[in-house]
């Protein structure tokens, strides 16, 4: 077990987690400013965009980047600057590094090292969507990114179909609309808001069912957020297992393969198929 007093630690030998504003700079906190001062290097996700925002606030810090494609190459080279007594401050983009950004790599290291990992409050679209959906607030589950593929959004999906707590996920404008009819088909009509442009000029929140929303989807552009009603205690379907087993068993006499039969069941009964396998085999 170890323990980190933040506040007692010494300014050196430090990395900060920095959140950084998500579009409007007017949120940059005060304390982010002061850490992005006089830390001794700010490593950027991106340091052309980072360059912007250190420009506007007159921060001269030096920066290097750290990304994914340069991840674990710059996490050597961070490590040794804070083998060197060096403070490091990590931003992403915008909004708070590790949430679907670069990060994680490189916290792990950091404290399998030894060295303290300190986060600086901020932004972060998540959260700004969450709380203004109109949904419930708890408890909720953050998922990030869904795959891009059609088959793998499926199987995420029928994983999460079931979860009774508020689902959030990010999303691309050009996949939108896909996500939203995949939304639909897997976990069924359900309320929904979608956030864009959080804390821009363009801000805008879309309330209503997910079949609503897929009719204005193609004119929303800019970062988005999704943030979807959990599944109902009455939509959760339960089914006896001796039952999923019997009927199983009967496609299987009737010369259809155990995986075609799982399969057909599963379709049936409106169930993941990764479900009904395991139900079948744990009664069998």
């Amino acid at each position: 077990m170890k323990r980190q007093k933040s506040f007692a630690t010494t300014a050196q030998n430090a990395l900060y987690l920095v959140a950084t504003p998500i579009g409007n700079l007017e949120e940059m906190t005060p304390r982010a400013i002061e850490i992005l001062k006089t830390a001794d290097v700010i490593a950027a996700e991106d340091t052309r965009n980072t360059l912007r925002l250190l420009t506007h606030f007159g921060i001269h810090t030096k920066m290097i980047a750290h990304h994914r494609h340069n991840e674990q190459a710059s996490t050597q080279g961070i490590l040794k600057l804070l083998e060197e007594g060096k403070t490091i401050a990590l931003v992403s983009d915008a909004g708070y590094p590790l949430i679907s950004d670069p990060g994680q790599v490189l916290s792990e290291q950091v404290l399998a090292a030894g060295y303290p990992i300190i986060p600086v409050s901020g932004a972060n679209a998540m959260l700004n969507a969450l709380v203004a959906s109109g949904l419930p607030t708890q408890p909720f589950l953050f998922y990030g990114f869904l795959k891009p593929q059609e088959r793998e959004q499926i199987r995420e999906l029928e994983q999460l179909k079931d979860y009774p707590m508020t689902l959030i996920f990010y999303e691309a404008p050009h996949r939108l609309t896909q996500t939203l009819h995949q939304l639909r088909n897997v976990l069924g009509e359900r309320r929904i808001c979608l956030a864009r442009e959080l804390t821009k000029y363009h801000e805008e929140f879309i309330r209503g069912t997910i079949s609503e929303v897929i009719e204005v989807s193609d004119t929303c552009k800019g970062e988005i957020v999704l943030v979807v009603e959990g599944a109902k205690k009455e939509d959760v379907i339960s089914i006896d297992p001796a039952t999923l087993y019997a009927k199983i068993e009967h496609y299987v006499e009737e010369g259809i393969s155990h995986k075609e039969a799982i399969k057909r069941v599963a379709k049936e009964y409106g169930l993941a198929k990764n479900d009904v396998y395991r139900q079948y085999h744990a009664y069998h």
